[in-house]
């Protein structure tokens, strides 16, 4: 009677916990296994920059993890179906290239400029979040060529939208 809490009322605190975490779906999914991957090694780099005298190099891990977070959510939600317009798979695309390649330059000189062991495990973790956002580029590339192939990239209708003649339904 004195107690104030009931053993039901746990069950409000673990749905906010699971609402928080990716779906068990998306997570087990080749996107949802390269996204966190992409978020650990990203949060690992990070911590060892900044425990290193290479710290100059702590901001972009910090930011492609920030990123790599946001995206890892909003795929798990779908909220990328939400929002068609805004083009996901290019940006997404571009996000991996990105960080593959500045990955690749700051691993380089933090391995061969720093002698610490921080800034040597900083680099070679930047070396795997190099290959782990190569492979993620590799399969959104293909994807993109696959759908452009398949002829989903044609806009002939934006055009004539834009104009303010419907030409589809005249010409059938």
């Amino acid at each position: 009677m004195g107690d104030i809490e009931t053993p039901s009322s746990t069950h409000p605190r673990q749905t906010v916990l699971l609402s928080v975490l990716p779906s068990k779906e998306f997570a087990s999914s080749r996107k949802g296994m390269l996204l966190i991957a992409e978020v650990a090694l990203s949060f690992v780099s990070f911590i060892c920059f900044a425990a290193s005298t290479a710290a100059a190099f702590v901001t972009f891990p910090l930011l492609e993890f920030l990123t790599a977070l946001f995206l890892l959510f909003a795929y798990s939600i779908k909220f990328n179906e939400r929002f068609k317009g805004f083009l996901w798979p290019l940006m997404d695309f571009l996000r991996c290239v990105t960080a593959s390649i500045i990955f690749f330059i700051i691993s380089i000189m933090s391995v061969s400029k720093y002698v610490d062991a921080a800034s040597k495990a900083a680099g070679i973790f930047g070396f795997i979040a190099t290959i782990v956002f190569a492979l993620d580029f590799y399969l959104i590339f293909n994807e993109l060529a696959t759908f452009l192939k398949q002829g989903g990239g044609e806009t002939n209708e934006e055009p004539s939208r834009q104009q303010g003649e419907f030409s589809d339904s005249d010409s059938d």
